[in-house]
């Protein structure tokens, strides 16, 4: 698979077999956090190792949480959700973790005297963090970033108060940073989203025992003085997954069983697109609306077919952030037109991702075309080409610069396919398990 100058891809026979995905990287970051805001030890199973997750616990550690690792599993010794953490002022790095420069200031603008400054990589230091400024502000957390915008984001603890906020994108990070101040906070805090995002963090509290009420987009949360949480078991991460489930569906004479992968129905947006495309993904995927305290966990079974185009419209973005560059790649496999609107979001995360997924498949051949909020791709049923995709430190356009060139005519020269390390380090001999040998 490899070349000078990047690592290359070659068109690909069968891919076939049984896959487990790698840990769930949303739910292992939350797993550690509410882990370290426990006054109980926790043990966390399958925890995934990654460059991302391993921020999360590099972090904990430098504010006094005491962790231990016995292969998958962790043991997280917390120092309880209104302790007065040992680093009270100083730098933790969050390296290019999205989710941790987030949800940790949550936290932290609880502590009143602490002072802490969140800082990165080149990468997460053009991330946002204005979205999660403005509600620990108007809670009375000291909250300062770059440019009133970007890391480093410094946080002075405060006592905090309850709001009613409306979230203006439907961000499950804001919404989460929300909820785990407002745990901190005087009276209570409610939230109402846009549009329903990924809700791990609610299902966390909720098994925690915090007072939570959900009444359609709106989350409200009470103070609480603990939380009663001693055990989580990550599940299978269905972002990851999602590649394979892409190769399966493209690549002809394909068939892979996933298992134990995490169905929770606002994790799986992209399965229900691909569904509805045409592709043969058969499971007991969670029904949309599903409030629980649990996450649902399955199998997936495969096999590739023919596609065709769709629509994906504002609503069913927050479900399928993370996978909607791989319905770009369907896109462009299938008969017809496939366009993406309302996903302004994917300009915000590791990379630009609307302007990365257009300009690397174009590059590989296919005929799709940037707007202001996502994209639209015209299919003609027919492989890709192949040709070379710039990754651009994006550890899912690396992925899927991958499933494109085994799926294509030539081949792809994927550049910069280390960043996949990011969030699956595993992710190059997973997919080779499931080639010809």
């Amino acid at each position: 698979m490899s070349a000078g100058g990047g690592r290359r891809f070659e068109p690909a026979g069968p891919i076939r077999g049984t896959y487990r995905p790698p840990a769930d990287k949303s739910i292992s970051h939350r797993a550690a956090l509410f882990g370290a805001m426990s006054d109980v030890p926790v043990t966390v199973h399958n925890y995934l190792d990654s460059a991302d997750t391993g921020s999360t616990l590099d972090a904990l550690l430098e504010i006094g949480a005491g962790i231990t690792r016995d292969g998958d599993d962790l043991l997280v010794r917390g120092v309880g959700l209104h302790a007065a953490l040992e680093a009270t002022g100083g730098r933790l790095d969050v390296g290019n973790s999205g989710t941790l420069l987030r949800l940790l200031p949550g936290w932290l603008a609880g502590q009143p005297g602490g002072e802490w400054t969140l800082d990165g990589d080149e990468s997460i230091r053009r991330r946002p963090v204005d979205r999660v400024v403005e509600p620990l502000a108007l809670m009375g957390a000291g909250v300062a970033a770059r440019e009133g915008r970007y890391p480093p984001l410094t946080v002075r603890g405060a006592e905090l108060h309850g709001i009613e906020y409306p979230a203006p994108v439907a961000s499950a990070q804001v919404k989460s940073c929300v909820l785990i101040a407002g745990m901190l906070a005087d009276g209570t805090t409610t939230l109402t989203e846009t549009r329903q995002s990924r809700d791990h963090t609610e299902r966390i509290l909720q098994r925690s025992r915090v007072p939570l009420e959900r009444d359609g987009l709106t989350v409200t949360v009470t103070q609480v003085d603990e939380l009663e949480l001693d055990e989580i078991t990550v599940p299978g991460d269905p972002s990851s997954a999602a590649f394979i489930v892409a190769a399966a569906c493209l690549v002809p004479g394909s068939r892979v069983v996933i298992g134990d992968v995490g169905l929770n129905w606002t994790r799986t947006g992209f399965l229900r697109i691909a569904q509805r495309m045409g592709a043969v993904i058969l499971g007991d995927l969670e029904e949309p609306g599903t409030v629980s305290s649990e996450e649902p966990v399955g199998e997936l079974d495969v096999a590739h077919g023919p596609l065709e185009g769709t629509e994906v419209g504002p609503d069913e973005v927050p479900t399928s952030i993370d996978e909607l560059t791989l319905v770009a790649l369907l896109g462009a496999f299938a008969e017809g037109d496939t366009t993406v609107r309302g996903a302004a979001e994917l300009r915000h995360k590791e990379s630009d991702r609307i302007a990365g997924v257009v300009d690397g498949l174009r590059g590989i051949g296919a005929d799709i075309a940037e707007t202001a909020d996502g994209f639209s791709v015209r299919g003609n049923g027919a492989r890709l080409e192949g040709g070379t995709l710039d990754a651009r430190g994006d550890h899912r356009l690396a992925m899927l610069g991958a499933v494109a060139g085994l799926a294509s005519r030539k081949g792809v020269q994927v550049v910069g396919m280390e960043a996949a390390a990011i969030s699956y380090p595993a992710f190059e001999q997973d997919l080779a398990a499931l080639l010809p040998g």
